[in-house]
């Protein structure tokens, strides 16, 4: 790994608390998973993934390895020193435990308060958005929410995202001004859907001020990030959480 393989979550965040999220680029994985990929689960040489995560390990220099959870797009959380796996966030109040979720085109989204004494991970795709994953995870969090703060990782972007009518009818049964964050697409029935509006509206549905991040697109950026949606067998990115 290098300095192109790591963008460190740019916040307000306290001192105490680390949070990032990788780059497809420092690796060892062959194409197609060149060559960061951080997944057991994409049929990557898994010598190859365990030689990743242990760049990442070292090259952070975390304090242990990170939760990695087995994530099924739902709402799930696995909470403080559990051996809780399948879930789609992680949260701990624990100095050392390393929170993280797995993306490639999914938003990863990051927390913390402003007295760092918690952190959690969130993986949010449209599912997870449409069950409120983010306001779970908020809900266990030992934390004021006037008090959060949240980082938006990179996502798929708005021009690129496109999803069926379903989907916006799912979101508009949940509030009217989720209209917004549709637009009409260019195959007949489909719409562009800008998942950083989405969680940013839920966001504020729940008085969370600091909200921070946003402006990426996965599958815009080939050479930065894997994208699911663009190359259908790819890797994945991981967000981290920490507090030292």
């Amino acid at each position: 790994m290098d300095t192109h393989s790591w963008i460190a979550a740019q916040w307000p965040a306290p001192s105490n608390v680390n949070a990032g999220i990788t780059t497809r680029l420092g690796g060892v994985s062959q194409p197609p998973f060149d060559s960061l990929n951080l997944a057991t689960h994409v049929d990557d040489e898994l010598s190859d993934v365990l030689a990743n995560r242990k760049l990442l390990k070292d090259y952070l220099e975390l304090p242990e390895e990170p939760h990695w959870l087995n994530q099924v797009h739902g709402c799930g959380i696995s909470m403080d020193k559990s051996i809780e796996t399948e879930a789609d966030a992680c949260m701990t109040q624990t100095t050392g435990r390393v929170c993280a979720v797995m993306t490639a085109d999914c938003l990863p989204v990051l927390i913390t308060d402003k007295q760092g004494s918690c952190v959690a991970a969130v993986h949010a795709g449209w599912k997870g958005l449409e069950q409120q994953v983010i306001a779970r995870a908020i809900e266990v969090m030992p934390a004021k929410v006037k008090d959060l703060l949240v980082w938006l990782g990179p996502a798929i972007g708005p021009q690129a995202f496109e999803v069926g009518e379903e989907v916006r009818d799912l979101f508009l049964e949940q509030g009217k001004s989720f209209a917004d964050a549709f637009v009409t697409g260019a195959t007949e029935g489909k719409w562009l859907m800008d998942i950083y509006n989405v969680a940013g509206q839920q966001l504020a549905e729940l008085n969370v001020g600091g909200v921070y991040g946003g402006g990426f697109c996965t599958y815009q950026d080939a050479e930065h990030f894997y994208s699911f949606r663009r190359d259908k067998i790819t890797g994945r990115m991981a967000s981290l959480i920490w507090m030292s």
